[in-house]
């Protein structure tokens, strides 16, 4: 089913709101679950499923599933961080073994083939003629009538034909076994496998829930064979959260490099980069308080901050070594002249990034779900990193003079 919505602006609750409320009227009627899922127009998800979020269970063995996935549904129904947990192994199919007793039927000079074919001419639907007309063609289909294949029972009502004519009962020559049966089989790769989706639970992280449905797969102790993995945004997360600590490291070892070439020093990048953890504490603090996930886009905002945080170190630094070569001003008056001349541009390019991430943290129309993580990493990070790093770099700057000043001493003759 597909619901669409009146524009944003013709209605007053958004897309899970309404969902909720749809939900909750359905819940009323016996024997009805309802799954919602608002439609996204970017997604990573390769397959639909009831819910948002999809873990993989596969395995060689069909047996395992049946045996292990319901476990495991009930203990992830029990995570307090997700919700609506749901699966696509359907397990409520039956299906009937025969068991044939050979020793039986060699007494009777019944071989397995003549009882695989009186199955398949019962069951079977097989084409014993056609018959041609001038227009068309019509096929003769031999089978039992209807009345004789309501059930497992009927199979006792099926006779095998023995060498000499004689009509054997095929009860006497097998047994039947029923049991429960897939009603669909979903492969991934070669291995069948089994989808458990979820939703997050209302204030709920997607961190949290991946880390509680791990825990619950290792407390649960499943076999080896079976092979468990997230799909979809669950997985881009997963894949985004071992890259994160990277990527950020492997941006600032470039802009070491790039500073130590520019102002040929190995001390005063690191004076630079001291910025930079003000202001990840300001970007994190602000999504704390806002109650806002930290996903792909807000640590594309956290990367940002790299950027346009460090300028205000640069601008200081920059005027203190250029006071100091060119003047032959002291360390501690070139910074303190840096500050004084450096304050109003280092203000008005902060103002600058600042107000133009408040319509990105603050705007309500149709997308801003997508936009707010970047304007609320942004703001919390540009006002904490402003107010720490006109106290702190001049601290820095002046502690890494006295230091290389100090091993500069003690290495000369």
């Amino acid at each position: 089913m597909v619901i669409n919505l009146r524009p944003l602006e013709e209605r007053r609750s958004r897309a899970p709101a309404i969902a909720e409320r749809l939900k909750a009227k359905m819940a009323k009627l016996e024997g009805v679950a309802l799954y919602l899922q608002p439609v996204q127009d970017m997604t990573v998800d390769t397959t639909v499923s009831r819910t948002q979020y999809q873990f993989l269970l596969q395995t060689p063995r069909m047996e395992e599933l049946a045996e292990w996935v319901p476990l495991l549904m009930e203990k992830v129904k029990a995570i307090p961080a997700v919700k609506d947990v749901a699966t696509d192994l359907q397990l409520n199919g039956r299906q009937v073994f025969v068991d044939i007793d050979r020793t039986a039927a060699g007494r009777y000079g019944i071989s397995v083939a003549d009882i695989d074919a009186v199955l398949y001419d019962a069951l079977g639907q097989r084409i014993i003629s056609t018959i041609f007309t001038q227009a068309s063609q019509y096929r003769v289909i031999l089978e039992v009538k209807p009345e004789f294949r309501d059930g497992p029972e009927s199979l006792g009502h099926l006779y095998v034909s023995a060498p000499g004519g004689a009509q054997v009962p095929l009860s006497n020559l097998a047994k039947f076994r029923e049991q429960p049966a897939q009603l669909a089989i979903t492969r991934v790769g070669q291995f069948p496998c089994a989808r458990i989706s979820f939703n997050l639970a209302e204030g709920a992280a997607l961190g949290d829930a991946v880390k509680a449905i791990k825990k619950a797969e290792k407390d649960l102790g499943m076999p080896v064979s079976i092979d468990t993995t997230f799909q979809g945004a669950a997985a881009a997360f997963e894949i985004a959260l071992k890259n994160e600590l990277w990527l950020i490291l492997a941006a600032i070892v470039v802009m070491y490099i790039v500073l130590g070439v520019l102002y040929e020093s190995f001390i005063h990048p690191v004076t630079i980069l001291s910025t930079l953890p003000s202001a990840g504490v300001g970007a994190l603090l602000a999504l704390i308080l806002s109650r806002t996930d930290l996903d792909v886009i807000g640590i594309i905002g956290i990367i940002l901050l790299i950027g346009i945080v460090k300028k205000n170190a640069i601008m200081m630094v920059d005027f203190a070594l250029d006071a100091e070569r060119t003047q032959g001003l002291k360390p501690e008056d070139a910074i303190t002249q840096a500050c004084l001349l450096r304050f109003r541009p280092i203000l008005m390019t902060t103002m600058a990034a600042l107000l133009g991430a408040l319509p990105l943290m603050l705007g309500s129309g149709m997308g801003s779900e997508m936009r707010q993580p970047l304007g609320i990493t942004m703001v919390g990070g540009l006002i904490l990193s402003q107010i720490l790093t006109l106290f702190t770099t001049p601290v820095i700057y002046l502690w890494f003079d006295r230091l290389q000043r100090r091993r500069a001493a003690a290495t000369s003759p």
